[in-house]
C-alpha cells in the first residue's frame, strides 16, 4: 500500500483542492493532516482568527468524514510531526498548497529537506500563481494592478476539481480537534461570525443567486453591506477562489467588479512572492511619517478621532472584526495621510482584528492607500467628509455603529461638532480636514 500525506496548511476544504487531490490520486491511503503549529499558537494567533479556524476545521473534519476519511490532528512542530506521520504509515510524499509568506517558504524549504520523501506544493489559494503571470518586461512581477489584471483576464484558469469520490485512510492516531481556548487566550469579537468550507459553499451559493447582480453599484455604499463576505473563508482557504471565479459571470457589471477583487488577491500575492520583505518594510521608499503618536493611533484604534466616519470603521472592526473595503480604505488613509503616522502601526491592528488578515493583502494594502505601494497616485488623500457624503450620504451606517451619535439626524451626522454634541459622550476632530 503506497501512502500519500494531504498537510492542510491555508487550504481547508476537499472541493477543488489540488493537494489533496493529487494525494488520492497518486496513493492507495491518504493521511489528511494538520498540524497545530507550535510556532504560531497561542501567542501568535489572534482571536477572531483562532475561533474561526477552530470552525473550519470542524467542517473540514465532517467533510471528511462523509469521504470515508477523518482529519489527523497533531499538536507541535510541523517538521517534526510530519516526519513522525512519515515513520508510522511509511508515507513517500507530502502534498500542500503553495503560499508566499517568508513563514510558509521555510516550511517548504525544511520539508524538502526530510529524507527519502517527496514534497509538491500546489496552487490553490490563489487563482493565478505569479510564475504563471510573468511581464513580457523581464521583471519578476507586476508592479502595477491594471496591466496585471489584463493579462489576469487572458490567462486561462484551471478548471476546479470535484472532491474526491473516497479516501482510504492507513491506521494512525489523532489529537482531539483543537477549540478556540486551544489555539489563542483571548476574546473574539462580540459579534464574530465563524464557519468553514460548508459554511462557505452555501455563503457562496446565496451570493452568486442574486446579490452580486448589485456589486458594481452598491459595494462601496456603506450602510448597504453589499459585500460578499466571502473574504474570511478565501483567506483560510474553505472556498476555492478558483472555483469562485469559474462560477461568476465577468460579462455583468456586478460579475466584473467582483472578479476584480479577486484579481486584486492574485496581485498582492505576486508582490509579496517577489517582495517578501515588503510585509513590513516600504515596497517604494518615501518620506518618512516621523516618530509615533502613540495618543493619535490609539484614539484611531479606539475610534475616537472625532470624525464618525472614520470612528465608525474602527468599532466595526473591533465588534465583528470585519470591515467592508470602503471602510477600511478611509481608516487606513486618515491614519496614514491625515494624521502621517506610520502604516506598520495600522496593519498590525489590522492583523490583530480582522478574521481575514492576509498577510499579502493586508499588508500591500495597506501599503496602497500609505504611498509606500504599488499605487500610481501615491499622494492621493482620502478626506473622511467627502467619503462621507459620498457612500454613506444619510449616515446610517455612522448611526449604526456610533450610537452617542444617533439622535443627529440624516448627513448631519457626520459633522457632530457643529451640533454642539457634548465632547464627553464625543470628541472634537483630533485634526482639521474641513477645509482640506
Amino acid at each position: 500500500m503506497t501512502v500519500a500525506i494531504a498537510l492542510f496548511t491555508r487550504d481547508l476544504r476537499v472541493h477543488d483542492n489540488p493537494a489533496l487531490t493529487a494525494a488520492a490520486r497518486e496513493a492507495d491511503q491518504v493521511v489528511p493532516l494538520f498540524v497545530v503549529d507550535e510556532a504560531l499558537v497561542p501567542d501568535r494567533c489572534p482571536p477572531n482568527r483562532a475561533h474561526f479556524l477552530a470552525a473550519a476545521l470542524a467542517e473540514l473534519d465532517k467533510e471528511l468524514r462523509a469521504l470515508g476519511g477523518a482529519l489527523i490532528v497533531r499538536r507541535g512542530a510541523v517538521i517534526d510531526e510530519v516526519e513522525r506521520v512519515v515513520r508510522v504509515t511509511g508515507a513517500a510524499s507530502v502534498h500542500l498548497a503553495e503560499d508566499v509568506s517568508r513563514y510558509s517558504s521555510e516550511r517548504e524549504k525544511a520539508l524538502r529537506q526530510l529524507p527519502d520523501i517527496t514534497v509538491q506544493c500546489h496552487s490553490g489559494s490563489v487563482t493565478a500563481t505569479s510564475a504563471e503571470l510573468v511581464p513580457s518586461t523581464g521583471r519578476d512581477h507586476f508592479a502595477v494592478f491594471t496591466p496585471y489584471f489584463r493579462r489576469w483576464s487572458a490567462d486561462r484558469h484551471r478548471t476546479p476539481l470535484p472532491a474526491p469520490r473516497s479516501l482510504v485512510m492507513p491506521q494512525i492516531r489523532s489529537e482531539t480537534l483543537p477549540t478556540a481556548q486551544d489555539l489563542s487566550s483571548g476574546e473574539p469579537s462580540p459579534q464574530l461570525r465563524v464557519g468553514g468550507e460548508t459554511t462557505g459553499r452555501a455563503l457562496l451559493h446565496d451570493w452568486l443567486d442574486g446579490p452580486i447582480a448589485d456589486y458594481a453599484r452598491d459595494n462601496d455604499q456603506l450602510a448597504a453591506d453589499a459585500t460578499s463576505r466571502l473574504s474570511p473563508y478565501l483567506h483560510f482557504g474553505c472556498v476555492s477562489p478558483t472555483e469562485v471565479v469559474s462560477r461568476v459571470d465577468p460579462s455583468t457589471d456586478g460579475g466584473l467588479a467582483f472578479v476584480r477583487q479577486l484579481a486584486w488577491r492574485d496581485f498582492h500575492h505576486q508582490v509579496l512572492a517577489a517582495r517578501p520583505d515588503a510585509a513590513w518594510s516600504d515596497y517604494r521608499t518615501r518620506v518618512s511619517p516621523g516618530p509615533e503618536d502613540e495618543k493619535v493611533v490609539a484614539a484611531w484604534r479606539d475610534g475616537r478621532t472625532g470624525y464618525p466616519i472614520v470612528d465608525a470603521g474602527m468599532r466595526q472592526l473591533r465588534a465583528e472584526g470585519w470591515l467592508p473595503g470602503r471602510a477600511r480604505l478611509i481608516a487606513a488613509s486618515f491614519l496614514t495621510k491625515s494624521l502621517q503616522q506610520d502604516w506598520r502601526a495600522g496593519a498590525a491592528h489590522f492583523l490583530r482584528w480582522l478574521v481575514d488578515a492576509d498577510l499579502a493583502n493586508n499588508q500591500l494594502n495597506w501599503q496602497w492607500v500609505a504611498g509606500t505601494g504599488t499605487d500610481t497616485r501615491p499622494n492621493r488623500v482620502l478626506n473622511p467628509l467627502r467619503q462621507a457624503a459620498r457612500y454613506d450620504p444619510d449616515g446610517t451606517y455612522v448611526r449604526r455603529w456610533l450610537p452617542e451619535l444617533a439622535h443627529l439626524p440624516g448627513a448631519r451626522i457626520h459633522r457632530p461638532w457643529s451640533e454642539h454634541v457634548d465632547p464627553a459622550d464625543y470628541p472634537p476632530p483630533i485634526i482639521d480636514c474641513v477645509g482640506r
